[in-house]
Parts: C-alpha cells; structure tokens; sequence
C-alpha cells in the first residue's frame, strides 16, 4: 500500500517540508508507505499566465534538503530527455520515482529514457487512452526497475473527466505494474477556468474509495494547507488538515476488502 502525496508544484523548502512532513507522519501510522510528491516545473499549463515553479535546480536542491531531513522518497514528474539525464547526473539522490505526464504517456523516447535510469517510473494513463492502450506502452518498458500505471480519468466532452472503474480493474487483471489512483487529478476540470484548470475537491477522497472497493491500494493525491492560494491545481487538492481522515477511511475500505 502506498500513498504518493504533496502539493502540485514545489514552492518553498518551508512548505514543502511542512507538507510532506504531515503526509509521512499520516501514511505511516496507518500503514501506507509514503512517497513525496512535488513538481519542479508545471510544463503543461493552458495559459501562459500559469504559475510554473522554481525551477529545477533550486527545487533539486531543496529536494536534497528534504531527503536528509525526513528521509522520504521523493517523486517528480519530467517533461523532456534532457531533465532526465539532468536528474541522472546532478541529482540522482534527489528523486526516487520519475512519473511520465499523462499528455506525454506515448511519448517513446522519453519513457525509453525513464526506464534506462535505475529508478521507479510512474506513467499516467492518458486522458485520451482506453485502459487496454496501456499495452502497447508497457512494452516500452521492459529495461524499467518498477513501473505503475496511474489512472487519473479520462476525457469526456470539454472541460470534464470520468473515471471509469471497470477500465481500473482491467488495468489491474490484465497487466502487471501497480495501480495508482490519482484521486485528485481525476476530479479537475481542465482548462475551465478561463485556460487554468478547476476543478471538484469535494470529490476527491470519493475518487479514492471507489478505487480502493475494486482492488487498488496506492493512491496519489495533492495535498495542501491553503488551496485556493496554491498556484496550480489548487481547486481539486485536498486540505492538509483533511488528509488523515482519508487516508484513515482507505485503510478501512482495503482492510474490509481483504477480510
């Protein structure tokens, strides 16, 4: 059981380490194991008005901070090649995971060189793949150590996602990589605030337990102290302070299941 949790992008040593200090703190005493997630760059904005982040190397930097501290593991999403072999040479120690953005899923060099590298690779399923697409891009990854495929919902008419549970349990009959449920992501509007994203947080955690009833048991969510001020994704982020009684009730929901 894991659960992968932080804010959408890294904005400050202080907050982050606030933020994945509570998550570990929380996926720990309900037997999850943690996974700290934050973005060093938000590459696929709608607008050019989107808050991106602080950049590579100060966020590698910090990262490095944070694993020495709190000694979590860390996850973060990577757009191009480049930031790979970047990560592989400069950082290698700052990240444990490299997750492939849902809209760059098909992209084969880039996941190629995920996989080439010694470490997790999480690629989310496109909003614009059936569960079954996920083959052909799972044979790309026969170098990888460990991969998962991370539903986060898929396109329906503009602005909107479903998520579709009988395509999560065929992704988890039919191929064998971890699923991750990205509870949050699944529950945006993309583009529907005028080129940012919305998006419908109350939902969130419903997201998760639905997942959880048919056979998941690792979750991704954004977590956040304030949302409405986060500077990305904040309309479909669960509030720090709710978190434990989310994770609390998919620990109950797994434990039910396997009884």
């Amino acid at each position: 059981m894991r659960i992968i949790a932080g804010p959408c992008q890294h904005e400050s040593l202080e907050q982050s380490l606030e933020i994945f200090s509570h998550c570990s703190r929380i996926a720990s005493k309900y037997g999850f194991e943690y996974y700290a997630k934050a973005s060093f760059d938000k590459a696929n904005r709608s607008s050019m008005q989107g808050k991106r982040g602080v950049g590579f190397a100060q966020t590698m930097r910090d990262f490095r901070e944070i694993k020495k501290e709190l000694g979590v593991k860390i996850l973060t999403d990577v757009h191009t090649e480049k930031q790979i072999k970047d990560i592989e040479s400069a950082f290698s120690d700052c990240v444990d995971v490299l997750q492939i953005p849902a809209f760059l899923c098909r992209q084969t060099d880039l996941v190629l060189a995920a996989c080439e590298t010694n470490k997790i690779v999480n690629i989310k399923k496109g909003q614009f793949l059936a569960p079954w697409d996920m083959k052909g891009i799972l044979e790309k990854t026969k170098e990888a150590r460990e991969v998962w495929i991370t539903e986060r919902g898929t396109s329906f008419g503009y602005n909107t996602l479903v998520t579709d549970y009988t395509g999560v349990r065929y992704i988890l009959d039919n191929f064998d990589a971890p699923v991750v449920m990205d509870c949050t992501h699944a529950v945006q509007k993309p583009g529907g605030l005028g080129g940012s994203s919305g998006g419908n947080r109350e939902y969130a955690p419903f997201m998760a337990f639905a997942a959880a009833a048919v056979g998941v048991t690792d979750f991704f969510m954004e977590v956040h102290p304030d949302p409405d001020n986060a500077p990305s994704d904040g309309p479909n982020m669960i509030y720090h302070d709710q978190l434990e009684s989310v994770v609390k009730k998919l620990k109950a929901i797994i434990d039910a299941a396997n009884a």
